[in-house]
């Protein structure tokens, strides 16, 4: 079985899809009682934009072992896609609950509860997502907007740049630097940013006005 899944594993990172089913239905059929398999055509589901099929899928999962956490995730990823974020949650918080302690689930459950308008209770995960994985740009600045929010404003500018330094075209990371040192009443450096952020994004419309505004400002 565990040939199957993985070269559904190697298919589903190739984005495909009808080979990666085929292959984790082999496994579940040479392994009923194992949960894997469904919840690895759940997740391809899920990928695939077939939501409530991947629901079922991982329902299943659960049927034949309760304490599958890698299943729970997957029923929060889809509820977080449908914006459903407390019951995204409640998901989550039961793959952590039952050892899925990666970055990705901390990850989506800071994010849930950030969703939810929770920030204080999100930073923690937040956090533990960053630590976990170190390297994940969009980690990294969903944590810096969640201290943002909570007025750690030198924290928050330090998680930014570090977003910059994995991902130097990410364009809201400029634009939030330039909101903190307008903030600080640092003008040129605000302006410096938000026209980073409209090099990244020339659409990106509160750069736009903040650059304007910047502008007016610095003007004699």
């Amino acid at each position: 079985m565990a040939n199957f899944n993985e070269q559904g594993l190697a298919y589903m990172r190739e984005g495909k899809y009808e080979e990666a089913i085929r292959c984790f239905s082999a496994a579940v059929e040479q392994h009923p009682d194992d949960p894997a398999g469904y919840i690895n055509i759940g997740t391809v589901l899920v990928a695939a934009g077939e939501e409530e099929k991947a629901l079922d899928c991982f329902r299943q999962a659960l049927k034949i072992d309760k304490k599958a956490a890698a299943a729970y995730y997957g029923m929060g990823t889809v509820h977080y896609k449908r914006e459903q974020f407390a019951k995204a949650k409640d998901m989550f918080e039961r793959a952590l609950g039952l050892g899925l302690d990666d970055a990705d689930t901390h990850f989506m459950l800071g994010m849930s509860l950030w969703r939810l308008e929770m920030p204080r209770l999100a930073l923690p995960y937040l956090q533990r997502a960053a630590e976990l994985n170190e390297t994940d740009a969009e980690a990294l600045f969903q944590l810096g907007l969640c201290l943002a929010t909570l007025d750690y404003v030198d924290e928050a500018k330090r998680y930014f740049e570090k977003t910059l330094e994995l991902d130097p075209r990410h364009a809201d990371a400029y634009y939030n630097l330039g909101v903190i040192y307008a903030y600080k009443d640092e003008l040129d450096a605000a302006r410096h940013m938000f026209a980073a952020a409209l090099e990244a994004k020339p659409d990106h419309v509160f750069a736009g006005y903040g650059k304007k505004l910047m502008e007016k400002r610095l003007a004699p």
